[in-house]
C-alpha cells in the first residue's frame, strides 16, 4: 500500500495543522494576554493574532515548516526517521502548554522555541547521523523529503535557540 498525498490534500492538512497550532497556542495565551503583547518574538504571545503580525516571510516559513512535517507522515509507516519527525511534531504541538502550565510559566514564543528544540532534536540527530538524503537505497521522494526536513529543522533552530535563550534569561 502506497501512502501519498496530492497537492490539494497537503494544503488541506497544512491548513488543519495551522488551525490546530493556532488554537492550542491561543488557549494558553488567554492567561498571559494582559501581560504580554501578541507577536512572534521570544517574549510575545504567538497565537492567531501574533501569527498575523509576523512578517510575510515568517508566515510563509511556518507554512513550509508545517507542510514538511505533514509530508513526513506519508513516509512514517516505512521509515523510522519519518516517525521520529512526526512524533516530534505531535509532541511539540500537544505537550507544550501542559509542561509550561505545570511550571507556572507563560507560554510565549520562547517557550515554543524550547519545545521545538526538545521535541525535534531526536529527529534531527537521526537525519544527520543516518543521512538518508545521501543514501541511494531510498526512494528519491524520501531522500528529497529528508533533505528538506533536515534543512527545515536546522534553519528553525537558528531562531529557536536565540528565542529560547531570551525566554530562559527573562525568567
Amino acid at each position: 500500500m502506497k501512502w501519498t498525498l496530492g497537492f490539494k490534500q497537503m494544503i488541506h492538512y497544512t491548513k488543519f495543522a495551522l488551525l490546530l497550532l493556532s488554537t492550542l497556542i491561543s488557549v494558553s495565551a488567554i492567561a498571559a494576554e494582559t501581560e504580554y503583547a501578541h507577536g512572534h518574538g521570544a517574549l510575545e504571545i504567538f497565537d492567531g493574532a501574533g501569527f498575523l503580525e509576523t512578517p510575510l516571510w515568517v508566515q510563509i516559513w511556518v507554512v513550509l515548516l508545517l507542510s514538511t512535517f505533514v509530508v513526513g507522515f506519508c513516509f512514517a509507516i516505512k521509515h523510522p526517521i519519518a516517525r521520529w519527525s512526526s512524533a516530534g511534531l505531535i509532541a511539540s504541538l500537544t505537550s507544550g502548554h501542559a509542561v509550561f502550565d505545570l511550571l507556572g510559566l507563560p507560554f510565549l514564543g520562547g517557550s515554543i522555541a524550547i519545545m521545538h528544540i526538545v521535541c525535534w532534536t531526536p529527529a534531527l540527530w537521526f537525519l544527520l547521523s543516518k543521512r538518508p538524503f545521501l543514501d541511494t537505497h531510498y526512494s528519491n521522494a524520501f531522500r528529497l523529503w529528508s533533505a528538506v526536513m533536515t534543512f527545515v529543522i536546522l534553519f528553525s533552530f537558528v531562531f529557536d535557540i536565540k528565542d529560547a535563550a531570551i525566554y530562559i534569561s527573562h525568567f
